[in-house]
């Protein structure tokens, strides 16, 4: 009895799991640039027989799209891929290295729902890297070196050469690198020096590469590492501080004598002074006037 109630829970647990379940042939599909290829996924029954069916596409920065809504290809996808099996398969006529990125096929009937994700890669070489190295720097000092393939299909890791020596990722590791004291990023193509010595001078150049064509390498540059001129500095210094000194003296002297332009004294307006007549200035007799006060200007 007991084997029994185990068998028909185990049966029951199983059909649940397989309940509105979608998958994909492959789940991750990878083809050369220009080339054509197929997207599938499958459903089980539980959906029905005509479910509804989507294809979203994500790109490398998160961006999301419809690829497939509504029974039809969207408006950039119509064209470009063909639709069959009632929307299960999408076929790529042909690729470009905008198309990399993550393909869900989504289907939902009979008040489920399920997807299942397809990541297509495509598959693009290494393009001339782009590097960035100083060419001269001060003992002591931080520097990084850069190093960038735009075109790179998966993205491609970096290596680093000094001398046409290729540099190891961890130089602690060997014997010949343990004095070193750079750090490589080989997913970012960056090398750094935490404090730069006279150990580091040398040319340099990056390479690129993801397993598709010939790996690339960028321009050589040579790095020199100068020691700070602490002399120079100081006499810089001095220089100009005779600088300031001399022209505060020629100031001080043509104001001494009399070479500099003085401030424009300002010179009192004149006020007229009117004066009014007093009454005793007027005849009463017979009212004419007489001057007995003056107007003063």
């Amino acid at each position: 009895m007991l084997t029994f109630v185990f068998v028909c829970l185990s049966i029951s647990v199983t059909g649940l799991h397989a309940a509105f379940t979608v998958t994909v042939d492959n789940p991750s599909v990878k083809v050369k640039e220009n080339e054509g290829v197929d997207l599938k996924c499958s459903y089980t029954a539980d959906f029905g027989p005509t479910p509804r069916i989507e294809w979203k596409f994500k790109d490398l920065k998160g961006s999301q799209t419809l690829v497939y809504f509504d029974s039809q290809p969207t408006g950039k996808y119509a064209g470009r891929i063909t639709v069959y099996n009632g929307g299960q398969n999408l076929r790529f006529n042909k690729v470009t290295r905008a198309d990399t990125g993550d393909y869900d096929c989504e289907v939902s009937g009979n008040g489920g729902y399920n997807e299942n994700t397809i990541k297509l890669t495509v598959l693009v070489p290494p393009s001339k890297p782009v590097s960035r190295i100083p060419s001269s720097v001060t003992t002591g000092s931080n520097v990084r070196l850069t190093c960038f393939d735009a075109d790179g299909s998966p993205p491609s890791t970096y290596k680093w050469y000094k001398d046409n020596t290729p540099l190891p990722e961890d130089p602690t590791k060997f014997p010949n690198f343990k004095n070193l004291t750079y750090k490589m990023n080989v997913f970012n193509g960056n090398l750094e020096f935490a404090s730069v010595s006279k150990m580091d001078i040398g040319s340099y150049f990056c390479e690129a590469s993801n397993g598709e064509g010939v790996p690339q390498r960028g321009d050589e540059v040579r790095l020199e590492v100068h020691d700070l001129n602490v002399g120079g500095i100081v006499a810089g210094v001095i220089v100009a501080l005779l600088a300031v000194g001399l022209l505060l003296f020629g100031l001080w002297f043509a104001s001494k004598k009399g070479y500099l332009p003085k401030k424009a004294e300002s010179k009192s307006k004149q006020q007229a002074v009117y004066t009014q007549p007093r009454t005793d200035d007027m005849d009463d007799g017979d009212g004419e006037f007489r001057q007995k006060s003056s107007f003063v200007v």
